[in-house]
């Protein structure tokens, strides 16, 4: 048995799932660790990590180096999303990650991975334990500063993808600065959202897709509130399915609150609490382009995402 180790660093949160390769191939997580470090803070606006940004991040994957060591992790892989796409300092970054994650497998470093491969990585993850009737499916992981589609089926034919760049920190620090938003700054972030769904129509197949699957901390928190949970249940969300007409309602709300009063709900993680009005209005655009594109009224929810897509291929490349 070997114990392997996925990071995902993306604009907002770290992230990491650690998993055990049994004999006969089969994977058992052991842990699932989330912290939000807002890595992509600022970069926007100066084109470089801020300094307290780089030092989160750092004490995160400290954090989470001294729990692979525990678990005896013997493989990492670890992937970076947006932010480190657009820093001028981002060989600060990649330094810090080296000589961290060097302690757990000489030699690993994060990498920065295309919107393709981290398209696919999520579709991997993301329609594991969903069932072949179903398919296909357009799987949408909406990050901080990007949102992945991708339509494939469940043997793992990509049928289209592409990286919408608008992700929920994007549309808050760029557009919607006031809080809450300005009845203007919604318009305009709407306007965004509308640009860049016109251009997923134009790369991505979304007609072929049956079933619509979102991925990621927007989606995964707006299940939670929309079955009024006290605490954030994992094993309820997923797989949970949100009607497009309930949500509307949902999003409008959300939108409208001050970042104060949303932080209140215990199922909103504090770190989220000044970016999901930003998620939200994602979430309004693309409901609009499916139901342009498809007869599906509504997204069924995965916990799954791009981790378990980067534990798979660790897998198969030590079955390999």
């Amino acid at each position: 048995m070997t114990r392997v180790a996925a990071v995902d660093c993306g604009t907002n949160s770290i992230r990491l799932l650690i998993s055990e390769i049994q004999e006969d191939g089969k994977i058992r997580d052991i842990s699932r660790t989330m912290e939000i470090v807002r890595l992509g803070q600022g970069v926007d606006a100066t084109g470089e990590f801020e300094p307290e940004a780089l030092a989160r991040t750092r004490a995160a994957l400290e954090g989470y180096v001294k729990q692979m060591k525990f678990e005896k992790v013997e493989r990492v892989r670890m992937v970076a999303t947006s932010a480190t796409r657009d820093a001028k300092n981002h060989r600060e970054f990649f330094d810090m990650t080296e000589e961290l994650l060097g302690q757990v497998q000489p030699g690993a470093r994060a990498e920065v991975i295309s919107g393709e491969e981290e398209a696919l990585l999520s579709f991997t993850g993301a329609v594991g334990d969903l069932h072949s009737e179903e398919g296909p499916y357009c799987v949408i992981d909406l990050g901080g500063g990007s949102t992945e589609f991708v339509v494939g089926t469940i043997d793992g034919e990509i049928l289209g993808s592409h990286s919408a760049q608008m992700g929920c920190v994007r549309l808050t620090e760029r557009i919607m600065r006031n809080d809450p938003p300005t009845e203007a700054e919604i318009e305009i972030a709407t306007d965004y959202v509308a640009e860049r769904m016109a251009e997923v129509e134009k790369i991505v197949p979304i007609d072929k897709a049956l079933t619509f699957v979102g991925c990621a901390g927007t989606f995964t928190t707006l299940s939670a509130l929309a079955q009024g949970m006290e605490r954030y249940d994992a094993d309820s969300i997923h797989g949970s399915e949100l009607r497009f007409d309930a949500l509307r309602v949902l999003t409008r709300q959300m939108i409208g609150l001050p970042s104060d009063v949303r932080a209140l709900n215990p199922v909103i993680h504090p770190g989220r609490a000044d970016v999901i009005g930003g998620g939200c209005v994602a979430v309004e655009g693309i409901m609009t382009m499916i139901e342009r594109n498809s007869e599906a009224r509504s997204f069924f929810i995965s916990e799954k995402d791009i981790l378990d897509g980067i534990i798979t291929g660790l897998a198969a490349k030590l079955a390999g």
